[in-house]
């Protein structure tokens, strides 16, 4: 897609330019008196719980922003491969794939050593590895971000939307620790909200939980007595989005640039065709010197980024927005209310920046808040829908602290490289060769932590040890699914196996079979099914003995923590993988009681869902038992979390520790 050709208008780029709407504020509505989560803030992270907690119609959720109306411009941009897979669980990945910018290449640039003053492109490189992710690495506005996130919200079963113009001003939290949700005191908030006459009217709420996704100077961080702690770098970068007409051959690809004198530059094209990101190197800054003091101009920013790409022009025609920010990154030693080692349930929690900052020219900010949020999106309404111990919800800091921790790590060391500059005596020498493989290595080293995918979460609860990790070591427990194709049996549809992963709050149990039996001619009616040139087989014994147990064992996950009258997969979804291709699966001689799992009789009326088997046989694909190297002889069930992760893997015959897994944190349902 192509816009912004005649000048930068946020919105919906598939509406006419006149069509769009920008909504600079939002008439206030009446807030509620008492909700079961209070969210405060509507950037990245509080926008993906929202959205997430909006699906269940018995959670009552209120989101909060001090702004008077949506984002609109500007902030981030870049969306790593992890995150368009969470897209996908809430259902918009298309839309973004369909206007963003797709990083394909990186090229890097540094000084000429025959001229120093001018830079020369050093190489090019793949952007993402082959077979990381089904989805690329891509660039859009996180205002349209957020617009598909609001948009998500407002079609749920709830029709959850922000309240604007609503400042937190004070948290009162009960010291006395519950053991369910009926056990507890209301956390009391004062919100002071403007009137429709511009006027500031306090309010008082009661809401069950209370979680903080209000920035770096987050208020729900201080009301819990937690402060960001480290470093602020002394180096000083502006950022702005341009169209601009230049000469510089790479504007359409993303690039790293270092200069001999003038520090280093980062090109981020932005969708649309025209409009580009540049981060700009600009100067050290003095101790104890904030940005403020040197009250630059968008001017300033645009100069420091012609010196640098010289001897190439370029003509800003329009900054749609800019900023200018120091290096710093900081980190809170927890990101929940109760102090480490002690095993009461918080009651408040921080995500995104409120909890970790960091330099944005790694692109994982954004990223890496709305995976906060939505690794606790889903453990809120577990122990909200009375499905889970309120003790899942000590897992949250405990997993989220340490992906922050490297992500701190991660950009200290990212931020000294880009902005190591040298002088002409050293590019002449050849160290500006070395400086360049450096910067060249290190990006091309940490690929996967960029996109996202190698965050691995450690043994918990819900994250188990590797006692059975040998049956499919290309999913290693802790680590986000991995998705690959399959063959749907019951159509023929080639499908993403990981696409079935829903952000719904609901376990999945990826069930992968071992060699298929072979149906036998003297069964009853097996006759009619053969062909002479298709031999039909059926599941396993050791998947219809793992089968029967789910529908029949009063200790199977299914019975024991599935609601009354609900759908039989309302909680724990099973869906089911055979080696052999779909022309040759039949269920046709498996007993009623694994018929009724592998095609369950579902909703008010009845009807039987047919998309819970596939094959791993796909044209032109690779085998997901060879690629993720599961054991084609015996199979295993892969545990997968609902926020896509990896809790276990077990053998089909292993039904005991599979039900002692979800007994540490799930309850059983009351009669």
């Amino acid at each position: 897609m192509q816009f912004h050709l005649n000048g930068f208008t946020p919105g919906d780029p598939e509406l006419a330019v006149s069509q769009r709407q920008s909504v600079n504020a939002v008439a206030p509505r009446a807030l509620p008196e008492k909700v079961d989560v209070l969210i405060v803030g509507c950037g990245p992270a509080g926008l993906t719980l929202a959205a997430q907690l909006a699906r269940f119609a018995n959670i009552k959720t209120c989101i909060i922003d001090k702004k008077p109306g949506p984002l609109q411009l500007g902030q981030a941009d870049g969306i790593a491969c992890r995150s368009l897979e969470m897209f996908n669980a809430f259902g918009f990945a298309e839309r973004v794939l369909k206007e963003a910018y797709w990083v394909n290449e990186t090229v890097f640039w540094k000084p000429d050593t025959r001229k120093p003053a001018n830079i020369l492109r050093s190489g090019r490189v793949q952007d993402t590895e082959d077979g990381l992710s089904e989805f690329p690495h891509v660039i859009l506005n996180q205002a349209r971000v957020h617009d598909f996130f609001l948009t998500s919200m407002r079609q749920a079963e709830t029709g959850l939307a922000p309240y604007y113009s609503s400042t937190l001003v004070h948290i009162e939290v009960p010291e006395k620790a519950f053991a369910s949700i009926s056990d507890l005191t209301p956390i009391s908030v004062t919100v002071e909200q403007a009137t429709a006459k511009g006027e500031r009217e306090k309010h008082t709420m009661q809401a069950t939980f209370v979680i903080g996704c209000d920035g770096a100077r987050s208020q729900v961080r201080q009301s819990i007595g937690l402060k960001l702690e480290g470093d602020s770098a002394s180096q000083l970068w502006g950022v702005m989005d341009v169209l601009v007409v230049t000469d510089f051959p790479d504007i359409r690809t993303k690039c790293l640039i270092q200069s001999d004198q003038n520090g280093s530059i980062i090109v981020i094209p932005r969708e649309g065709g025209y409009l580009v990101r540049i981060y700009v190197e600009l100067d050290k800054l003095a101790p104890g010197e904030r940005v403020a003091d040197r009250q630059l101009t968008s001017d300033d920013v645009v100069t420091a980024a012609q010196r640098v790409f010289h001897p190439y022009s370029f003509d800003v025609k329009e900054v749609v927005w800019w900023s200018a920010y120091e290096i710093g990154q900081r980190l809170c030693r927890r990101f929940d209310n109760v102090e480490i080692g002690d095993e009461s349930t918080p009651r408040v929690f921080i995500a995104g920046d409120a909890c970790h900052t960091h330099s944005p020219k790694a692109g994982q900010g954004m990223n890496v808040s709305m995976r906060d949020s939505f690794n606790l999106g889903w453990k809120l309404a577990s122990v909200l829908r009375g499905i889970a111990s309120p003790a899942l919800l000590n897992t949250y800091s405990a997993e989220r602290h340490g992906v922050a921790a490297e992500l701190i790590a991660f950009d200290r060391e990212w931020a000294r490289i880009v902005s190591a500059t040298g002088d002409a005596a050293s590019a002449a020498s050849g160290h500006d060769n070395d400086r360049s493989q450096e910067f060249q290595q290190y990006f091309v080293r940490h690929g996967r932590y960029t996109a996202g995918t190698s965050i691995q979460y450690h043994t918990s609860i819900i994250c188990a040890d590797t006692a059975f990790q040998y049956l499919a070591t290309g999913f290693d427990i802790g680590t986000r699914f991995h998705s690959a194709m399959v063959t749907r049996v019951a159509d023929a549809k080639p499908v993403q196996l990981g696409h079935v992963v829903e952000a719904d709050g609901r376990w999945r149990l990826m069930v992968f079979d071992g060699p298929g039996e072979k149906i036998s001619e003297s069964i009853p009616g097996m006759a009619a099914l053969q062909h002479h040139a298709v031999e039909l087989l059926s599941l396993s014994q050791s998947l219809i003995e793992w089968a029967t147990f789910m529908v029949k064992s009063a200790y199977s996950p299914l019975i024991r923590y599935g609601f009354a009258n609900a759908d039989i997969d309302a909680n724990i979804d099973c869906r089911f993988i055979i080696q052999a291709p779909h022309q040759q699966f039949t269920v046709e001689s498996l007993p009623e009681s694994v018929r009724s799992l592998l095609q369950p009789s579902k909703g008010t009326l009845g009807l039987i869902d047919y998309e819970k088997v596939f094959s791993a046989a796909v044209r032109d694909h690779e085998n997901i038992y060879d690629s993720r190297a599961i054991d084609k002889e015996n199979g295993c069930v892969v545990i997968v979390r609902p926020d896509q992760h990896i809790a276990d893997v077990l053998p089909l015959s292993a039904t005991d520790r599979l039900a002692v897994f979800f007994d540490r944190f799930m309850l059983p349902v009351s009669a």
